[in-house]
This record gives structure tokens, C-alpha cells and sequence, in this order.
């Protein structure tokens, strides 16, 4: 069975801009390493139905797959990183969404 890709959606609340400036510029550099792929962010969402949480900057990135991606969250390298977003950005939520199956 082939990979499916899968996707994150996050929601952060930029609370310390500079701090989440040290954040971004490693980002990057991890998410490529680990095969991923950065799709677009957005500081001002227009959210049209039903109740949401939603707050701040909302950010997508997919991975080729699920154990591609968890490899990029569970490295060390990224953890370590990840101790200025949590700082500068706390994360209101982190989502992985599977991509469609191919179809036979």
C-alpha cells in the first residue's frame, strides 16, 4: 500500500514575536530534512461556520507520510526547537490530517 501524505494545521498565539522569530528560522531547515513540505499561513482566517477556537496565526505543512511526520515531530532537533515556539507562540492546536488514499 502506498503512502498517503498527511497534513498539519496549526494555531498559534504569537505572544512574543522576537522569540518565535528564533523558532521560524530553524523551523525550516528540520521540516525540510524530514521531507516536509510548507503550504501557507495566515494571520487573519475568516471563519464562516459552527464554533471554533481559533485564534492567531494558522500555519500548513505536509509530510510524505505519518511515520515521515512523526519522525519530524519526535526529533530531538525539533523539540529542542520547538522550546521557542512554545514560549513566543503558544499552540492553541496541532492537527494531522490524513490526505485521500489513491484509488485502485
Amino acid at each position: 500500500m502506498k503512502d498517503v501524505e498527511v497534513f498539519f494545521i496549526a494555531n498559534l498565539n504569537i505572544v512574543d514575536k522576537e522569540t518565535y522569530r528564533l523558532y521560524e528560522k530553524g523551523f525550516f531547515p528540520i521540516l525540510k530534512k524530514h521531507g516536509g513540505e510548507f503550504v501557507t499561513y495566515d494571520d487573519s482566517i475568516e471563519h464562516l461556520e459552527g464554533d471554533t477556537p481559533l485564534k492567531g496565526r494558522i500555519v500548513i505543512f505536509k509530510f510524505p507520510s505519518e511515520e515521515v511526520a512523526k519522525g519530524w515531530y519526535n526529533d530531538p532537533e525539533y523539540q529542542k526547537l520547538s522550546e521557542y515556539r512554545r514560549k513566543g507562540a503558544p499552540i492553541v492546536s496541532l492537527t494531522m490530517v490524513k490526505g485521500i488514499p489513491p484509488r485502485n
